[in-house]
């Protein structure tokens, strides 16, 4: 029976996760933000300027999850962590002394490109360096982070906010602290962690089989003993060599396309691009518009919004302990079908004009079912499908579908809901969780308990895999 070094794979994993909590920082802040600095921009009557304001960092995340990619396989996991961390930091001071509208979206922008490059390099740093048996556990660990973003950003967000008085006007809201210099300290705040994220990272190792991968084994040998002792570390290490011995160094994104990688390429972006057009993400986003429409104000908004991030993480840590016990695919098929059906009520609500907590009570669920499920399951599972050899390219491809995915939905949801009202707009999201939960149910393989290289083996090497993926 090996013994593993928990408590160290517990620290570099939470160390590579603070990438996560960033991420889920900054990707939520705006939405605390937005009732202020849209009257401090005057672009509150602006449902454009408004949506490329909520959308704009998108852009900055499809760059830098494209860039994660090329610096992951020539510079390692570690460097381009350090990289994120710094234009976090940048990010969030720059952000909070925007002076014009211009310079807020570039600033935001930036924090995207950060966003773009931990969103596939923590996952992936971290399912590299954990044993087998406990993967999914620790690269949950990077969601968790991500929701602990979110919570400490709605937290934030609502002690640093003075109470606005319900039906306060535009100018009102402008003039206010809140609306001058509040919304400044919402995204000043990330700084702290982000310069903490940046100093930590340096006391990482790098990933062992970008290390192998690399030509570099002596350097990775060190690291694996300390995960789990000399034994386990050349049983690693000689199943590592075996998925690399018969191809060339050089990978580039050609290499994804080829036939042997195409059907777990295809399971991969269709997780991706499922996970945030499953809907969530409107929630946590535009909360103050399904809020407002359910007959809450701005400052029961901001509470709302805690309340729906606390249940976030409590369901996250829910699914840390039964990813690896459940499995991906059991995980996945109850996150699917639970908002499909959970939607299909929200949607009801809102056309039937029901108000206040029968909307947040189905807000919640969904949130509960979504954090138990979609969220932490598919960065598992991306983190863990695609051989070693094209595992930064694949991963920053499948991270690419996903901010594209996620800017199509950011910004289409404005739209969607001024055109179809929020009724309308859920029904849809339920029609796209449906079509996942037959994609899931019918292709998605199980990956619990395996070694990298046996699912490498299993999903890449067989044939018969191959096939079935493609008949429908």
């Amino acid at each position: 029976m090996k013994k593993f070094n928990n408590s160290y794979i517990f620290g570099i994993s939470m160390v590579s996760a603070m990438g996560g909590l960033l991420f889920g920082y900054d990707w939520v802040v705006i939405g605390g933000a937005k009732p202020f600095y849209e009257r401090f921009f005057e672009i509150a009557s602006s449902a454009n300027l408004q949506a490329w304001a909520m959308s704009c960092a998108l852009i900055g995340c499809i760059i830098g999850a494209v860039a994660s990619g090329v610096a992951s396989d020539k510079f390692g996991r570690k460097w381009p962590l350090l990289v994120s961390a710094f234009l976090f930091t940048i990010a969030s001071v720059g952000t909070g002394l925007a002076s014009s509208y211009a310079i807020f979206v570039l600033f935001r922008i930036i924090g995207g490109i950060g966003i773009g490059l931990a969103s596939a390099l923590s996952p992936m740093y971290i399912a590299e360096i954990a044993p087998a048996h406990m993967r999914g556990r620790f690269v949950s660990l990077n969601q968790m982070t991500i929701v602990i973003g979110i919570l400490a950003a709605q937290i934030i967000n609502l002690i640093i906010a003075e109470k606005v008085p319900v039906g306060a006007t535009d100018a009102f809201i402008q003039a206010s602290w809140n609306g001058q210099i509040g919304w400044r300290w919402m995204f000043f705040a990330c700084a702290v962690p982000a310069v903490a994220f940046f100093l930590l990272t340096f006391l990482v190792p790098e990933s062992p089989r970008w290390l192998m991968k690399a030509g570099k084994p002596e350097k990775a040998l060190p690291t694996l003993i300390k995960i789990g002792g000399e034994e386990y570390a050349h049983e690693e290490m000689a199943n590592i060599q075996a998925t690399l011995a018969d191809v060339s160094e050089k990978v580039d994104f050609k290499t994804l396309f080829k036939p042997a990688y195409g059907a777990i390429l295809l399971i991969g972006i269709f997780l991706a691009v499922f996970q945030q057009w499953c809907g969530i993400n409107t929630v946590f986003n535009y909360a103050e518009e399904i809020f407002t429409a359910a007959g809450y104000g701005v400052s029961d908004t901001l509470f709302n919004i805690v309340i729906t991030g606390s249940v976030s993480l409590i369901f996250t840590l829910v699914a840390m302990f039964t990813v690896d016990k459940w499995g991906r695919k059991k995980l996945m098929i109850f996150g699917s079908i639970g908002l499909t059906v959970n939607y299909i009520f929200l949607g009801a609500a809102f056309y039937f004009q029901l108000k206040g907590i029968a909307v947040l009570a189905l807000v919640v669920t969904a949130v509960a079912i979504y954090a138990m499920s979609l969220a932490p399951i598919v960065w598992v599972i991306l983190s863990e499908i695609f051989p070693n050899r094209i595992r930064g390219a694949a991963m920053a491809l499948a991270t690419f579908a996903l901010w594209i995915a996620c800017f199509i939905l950011t910004y289409t949801f404005p739209l969607l809901n001024k055109s179809l009202g929020a009724a309308g707009t859920f029904w849809v999201y339920a029609g796209v969780c449906l079509v996942g939960f037959i994609f899931i149910l019918k292709k998605l393989p199980e990956t619990k308990g395996k070694s990298l290289e046996e699912i490498e083996n299993e999903l890449v090497k067989t044939p018969q895999f191959q096939k079935e993926i493609y008949i429908t």
